[in-house]
């Protein structure tokens, strides 16, 4: 196992996940600290993307990003997920610090092969969340302890949370995370995921303006 520039923090601060490696990664959005946590008791590695030293600081711009190899290997248009983790990734390299957190739970934490599943109920009139029910899964297993557990070893004292989901927000504040304040994430609309972004606004509450894209 790799140790250089590992930090060691309280064992309580990392119930659920280990630091196992990092390495500086420059990227198009600037030059980022990647750290890789090892989810204990799982076979998971997820990966934050740094910006700077966030411990004690007020008001970091952070992401939680959960995946999507759909969109973001091989360009689905059917959801916004690409365009939305490019541009947290934009924000928090234009900072002076930040840190993008993406967690490795595909198709809001039902894996890949059931998503691709709903993908092919969806196309016969099912919508996102009908879909997931049709499977025998709740409308969103996505966890945020695990983020909660990686932010606590960044150490900021509050984070502003890039996000249009209010459930993303209660789920870390639960876990003790302090939330400033809401950034307003980008979402990019076309005709193949319209339908999917106003049944999340409708059904789970997310704060998206499709009005100015669709008038």
């Amino acid at each position: 196992m790799p140790t250089a520039h590992l930090h060691a923090v309280p064992a309580a601060e990392t119930r659920l996940v280990e630091l196992y490696a990092e390495a500086p990664l420059p990227t198009k959005h600037g030059l980022f600290r990647t750290l890789v946590f090892r989810e204990k008791g799982t076979e998971k590695e997820h990966v934050v993307a740094l910006k700077g030293d966030l411990r004690g600081h007020e008001g970091v711009p952070v992401r939680v990003h959960s995946e999507c190899l759909t969109s973001e290997i091989l360009g689905s248009l059917k959801c916004d997920c690409r365009d939305q983790l490019e541009h947290a990734l934009d924000l928090v390299g234009r900072a002076d610090r930040g840190a993008l957190i993406y967690l490795r739970q595909e198709g809001r934490g039902i894996g890949l092969g059931n998503k691709i599943r709903a993908y092919e109920l969806q196309s016969r009139g099912a919508d996102t969340y009908e879909a997931n029910r049709q499977l025998g899964f709740q409308d969103d297993l996505r966890r945020y302890d695990v983020a909660a557990d990686i932010l606590k070893h960044l150490g900021p004292s509050s984070i502003d949370l890039i996000t249009n989901n209010p459930l993303k927000i209660e789920g870390l504040e639960s876990e003790g995370i302090a939330v400033r304040r809401r950034i307003p994430s980008a979402a990019s609309f076309n005709p193949h995921n319209i339908g999917y972004l106003r049944t999340k606004r409708e059904r789970t509450g997310h704060l998206i303006e499709l009005e100015k894209s669709t008038a």
